[in-house]
Parts: structure tokens; C-alpha cells; sequence
């Protein structure tokens, strides 16, 4: 089933035969849909925020906002997970800030360097790039983490100040913690219902195409890291209710639907995903006739998790362009005599993203983002200076305006999070706008330039690697999922097993040669081999569902 590996002598050029050009511009600036959930974001920072700033300022100490603020943007995390997986992975979240904040303080209070300032927030940003990454907690990322701590590096500070700072910080990070477990009391399976429509629109998406029509290759691409992502969400903790196995047994249609899509009731998938949209009962369905499809589910919750120093080994180039990108754009900006210079840092750690070519994506969309947030800021400053009331509602709806708008672009999310940073130093004390605003435009693009130059510079050459890697993962994934289907009497629940294990090969096979397309400085791809690995793993999921299936239903699914 294997073509010829690439040769180990093969001649590495600036961009490999399967790397893609840069996006165009109009590509780049493209609105997409809006997010699902795009309010749940945007509404929980609101209710974080708000309380503590208009605290602060009752109190007459709007000075320390920046302080609550790091503890109360913990809000925008996690929003995917269920209820159980949340609660630990906010926790984490929280301490991750407060860990970051307490380097940036105690060194802001023992140098006065800027230059020291400026390396120690690049390699806070490394390392706030490499564990979310690792850990895949956003959206959105490591960029707050960033923010937050390298702001808080220019912060003039004290030791014996830390304490009571660090106080301020953590008890809106409880309140965050608060704010992002308390949907779960009205809607407590409401993450798993939405993964799983997701997967079923997805599903139906491809089923529609009948596996032949033009597009059909996306749409499988679609549905099949749709419905990954969907055991993801349901696998993310351990507890089996009644209606999360519904919930699974949904998801294995629509894993009956990407391997078997000429057998599939499209339109009843849609349905069932709009069921789950509302508050009502989860659409019963029945189990596939083998009774397979959950006792898989028993088994892949018994295996380990992959250990973290695994999952830290292959993001080692994108720590070290985080690490010299910010470094280096930090240090341009003190160069150019900025007041600022943790905005170029931020804008060089806001880049970096799976390869050169998402990077140069992002660094278009900083920019015009920026620019156009800096123009928004001119018109708002007037009103945001009549008083501080209206300096923290400004701020605020910003933050809502950031989280509503940034899923369909991050330029157009760009446009919010700019004047809402600029409104956060006047919480200190109003500035000319003016000087302000230059600050800003200028550590933009010097932080975009920089931080773009450092990703050509540090080349990702283990991306390639990664193809082949993910390729013997796809083999023996095939080939185990094949040793299932020729037993006549497999075990219980290794069919079911055997199937995911190998959706999940083939995902990630698919988003390592799309991250791969991307790099440059590498071989070339082994474009034939990934084609041919992706058709005969697809033909394997094809013939454990008709292991799996019975005699058909008037609805078009297996019974």
C-alpha cells in the first residue's frame, strides 16, 4: 500500500515541492462564520471584568486594575470542555497566570533594566507558547499569557508589593473559575451536545457528497476531525452518564456516516444535530448491532495519556522563534526609543502559529488590525477620558466586541483588543492620545517585521519528520484495525477501539502534512505516500462500519 519514501539524500530547497505559497491577501483578510458559541466567550469576560474594575474604582484604585485583569481574562478559557474537564483545566489556567505575573512582578521589582525585561518576557512568551500549545487549552492561547505578563514586567514594582498584587490577581481568577463553571449549572452536558452537532453536521456534510462528488476529499477531512473531536470532548473525562452515552452513540453515526456516506440519511443527521442544539431530550438512537460501539469507549479511557515532555519534544522550534522573534522585536522597539516596548513582544508572540505560512497569515492581520484598532481608539478617546465610569465601560465593551468578532478573523478581533490595551494604561492616569497612539503602530510593525523575520530564520525542519512519523502511525493504525476485522471473534470493544485509534492516526496525519505544507527549509513531502496511506485507511473505516452494521432501518442508518 506503500509508495517510495522520499530519499534521505533528497536536496532540501527554500521551499519543499509540496509546500504551499503564501496566502494571498484576500485570502488572509476573508470574514469566516462566526463561531457557535462566539457569546460564551464574549458574555463570561464581561461578567468577569466588569465587577472587580467597578470595585476598584468605587475604592479609588482604578490603578490596580491591570492586576484583576489578569486573573479575570482566565474567563476566555475552556469554553469547549465539559463541566469536569473545565473545572481542572481553569484551575490550571489560573495558576499558569498568576505563575507568569509572579515572574514578571518580582523581576519588574529587582532590575530596572529594560533590556533584562524584555529577555525575560520573550522567554516567558516561549514558554507560555510551548505548554498551551502542548496542552491545547486555547482558544485563545498563549497570547493573554503574553500580554499580561509583559505588561506586567513595565509595571513599576516592589517585593514587599507582590504579595498583596498577586492577592488582587488570584481572587479574579477565582471569580473567572466562578464565571466559567456556572453555565454548567443550567446546561451541564451543554459542550458534549455541542461537539457532537458539530460532528454530525459535519458528517451529514460528507454524506451529502455520496463520497464521489466534487469536494468530497474536505468534507471527509471535515467530518473526520469533527467527529475526533467530538471522542475528545466526550473522552475528556470519566464520568458515563445516560446521556452522555446517548451522546456517544450519536457520534458512532457519524462515524457510520464518513465511512459509509452512500448509506446515510444525511438530512437525519442534520436533524439530530439541531436536537441537540436546544435544551430537550438527546435523540435516542440505537446501538449498532454488534453493541460494540461503547465498550471501545471503556478501553480508550483505560489507556495512559501521552506524558507531557512527549507532547513538549516536537514544538521545540516554535519555543525557540517565540523566544528570539520577541527578544529581538522587544529590543528594536527600545532601540527606536518606544515607551512601550512589550507591545512589539506581544506582536511578535501573537505570530507564531503552526508554519511560516499561518505565520505571515497572522502577521497581515496583526498589522491591519492594529492599524485600524489605533484609529477606533482616536474616535473613543474622548468619550472613554469624560470620566473613569467611562473609561471601564469602554474597556469593557471592547472586550466583549474582541472575543464576539475575533472567530470569523483575528484582524477583525484586532480591531477591539487594540483600543481595549490602550484604554488599560489610562487606568493609571489619562495620556496624550497622540503619542500613545504612535507608540502603538510603531511596535506593531516593528514586531510584526521582527517577529516574521525570526520564523524564516529558525527553520522547522522536524515538520517533515513529523509527516513520516504520522505515516507509520497511519500503517500500524491499518494494520491493527485489519488484524481486528479478519478475527472471527474479536475481543469486546477492540473493533470500536481499532476504528478510533485509527480516525485519530488519520486526523493527525492530515493536520501534519497541512503544518508541514506550510514550512519552509525542508525536504520534500512524500505527497504519493500520504495519499495512498490516507485512501487505504479510509477503505479500513469503510469495512468496520459494515463489520458493524446490520440490516438497515427506513431511516438509512444501521439499526
Amino acid at each position: 500500500m506503500s509508495s517510495t519514501p522520499p530519499s534521505p539524500r533528497t536536496r532540501r530547497d527554500r521551499r519543499s515541492p509540496g509546500a504551499r505559497p503564501l496566502p494571498p491577501l484576500s485570502r488572509v483578510l476573508r470574514l469566516g462564520r462566526p463561531s457557535d458559541i462566539w457569546f460564551k466567550p464574549a458574555l463570561s469576560v464581561v461578567v468577569a471584568v466588569l465587577p472587580p474594575n467597578l470595585t476598584l474604582m468605587a475604592l479609588g484604585r482604578l490603578d490596580l486594575a491591570m492586576y484583576t485583569m489578569a486573573g479575570s481574562l482566565c474567563a476566555l478559557y475552556a469554553h469547549q470542555l465539559p463541566y469536569a474537564a473545565r473545572a481542572r483545566a481553569l484551575a490550571w489556567v489560573v495558576l499558569g497566570m498568576l505563575s507568569g505575573v509572579a515572574v514578571a512582578l518580582v523581576t519588574a521589582s529587582l532590575t530596572d533594566s529594560a533590556a533584562v525585561l524584555v529577555l525575560v518576557g520573550a522567554l516567558l512568551a516561549a514558554a507560555q507558547k510551548t505548554l498551551t500549545d502542548a496542552t491545547r487549552i486555547g482558544p485563545p492561547g498563549p497570547v493573554i499569557f503574553a500580554f499580561i505578563s509583559s505588561a506586567s514586567l513595565f509595571v513599576p514594582q516592589t517585593l514587599g508589593q507582590v504579595p498583596a498584587h498577586l492577592g488582587l490577581a488570584a481572587a479574579a481568577g477565582v471569580w473567572a473559575w466562578l464565571v466559567g463553571m456556572a453555565p454548567g449549572l443550567v446546561r451541564p452536558h451543554g459542550p458534549e451536545r455541542r461537539a457532537t452537532a458539530r460532528a454530525l453536521h459535519a458528517a451529514a456534510a460528507y454524506a451529502r457528497t455520496r463520497g464521489t462528488e466534487e469536494g468530497h476529499e474536505a468534507a471527509r477531512a471535515a467530518a473526520a476531525a469533527a467527529v475526533h473531536a467530538a471522542w475528545q470532548t466526550l473522552l475528556a473525562t470519566g464520568a458515563r452518564s445516560e446521556p452522555r452515552r446517548a451522546l456517544e452513540r450519536l457520534v458512532v453515526r457519524a462515524e457510520v456516516a464518513l465511512a459509509a456516506p452512500t448509506d446515510t440519511d444525511h438530512a437525519l443527521l442534520r436533524t439530530w444535530a439541531r436536537d441537540l442544539r436546544g435544551n430537550g431530550p438527546v435523540p435516542a438512537v440505537a446501538p449498532l448491532p454488534a453493541d460494540d460501539e461503547l465498550l471501545g469507549v471503556e478501553a480508550e479511557l483505560a489507556e495512559p495519556r501521552t506524558p507531557l515532555l512527549r507532547r513538549l519534544g516536537p514544538l521545540w522550534p516554535l519555543a525557540l522563534r517565540t523566544a528570539l522573534g520577541c527578544a529581538l522585536a522587544g529590543w528594536a522597539s527600545l532601540a527606536l526609543g518606544v515607551g512601550r516596548p512589550y507591545w512589539a513582544l506581544v506582536t511578535a508572540a501573537s505570530l507564531y502559529q503552526a508554519n511560516i505560512a499561518s505565520t505571515w497569515s497572522r502577521a497581515v492581520q496583526r498589522v491591519v488590525g492594529n492599524v485600524l484598532g489605533v484609529l477606533l481608539f482616536a474616535a473613543v478617546a474622548p468619550l472613554a477620558h469624560l470620566g473613569q465610569a467611562a473609561l471601564v465601560l469602554c474597556c469593557v465593551a471592547f472586550n466583549f466586541g474582541a472575543e464576539a468578532l475575533i472567530a470569523r478573523n483575528y484582524w477583525l478581533g484586532s480591531v477591539c483588543v487594540t483600543p481595549m490595551a490602550l484604554l488599560i494604561t489610562e487606568f493609571t492616569g489619562y495620556t496624550e492620545p497622540g503619542g500613545l497612539m504612535a507608540d502603538r503602530v510603531v511596535d506593531t510593525l516593528v514586531g510584526a517585521l521582527v517577529g516574521f523575520v525570526a520564523a524564516v530564520a529558525v527553520t522547522n525542519r522536524r515538520a517533515g519528520d513529523r509527516v513520516g512519523a504520522a505515516l507509520d502511525t497511519v500503517e500500524r493504525a491499518r494494520e491493527r484495525a485489519a488484524r481486528v476485522l479478519a478475527a472471527r471473534h474479536p475481543e469486546p470493544g477492540a473493533l470500536e477501539s481499532a476504528r478510533r485509534a485509527l480516525t485519530a492516526a488519520l486526523v493527525d496525519l492530515r493536520a501534519t502534512v497541512d503544518a508541514a505544507a506550510g514550512e519552509w527549509w525542508q525536504r520534500a513531502l512524500p505527497q504519493e505516500r500520504v495519499v495512498a496511506a490516507e485512501q487505504s485507511g479510509h477503505r479500513t473505516l469503510a469495512a468496520t462500519v459494515r463489520r458493524q452494521q446490520g440490516p438497515r432501518t427506513s431511516e438509512g442508518t444501521p439499526a
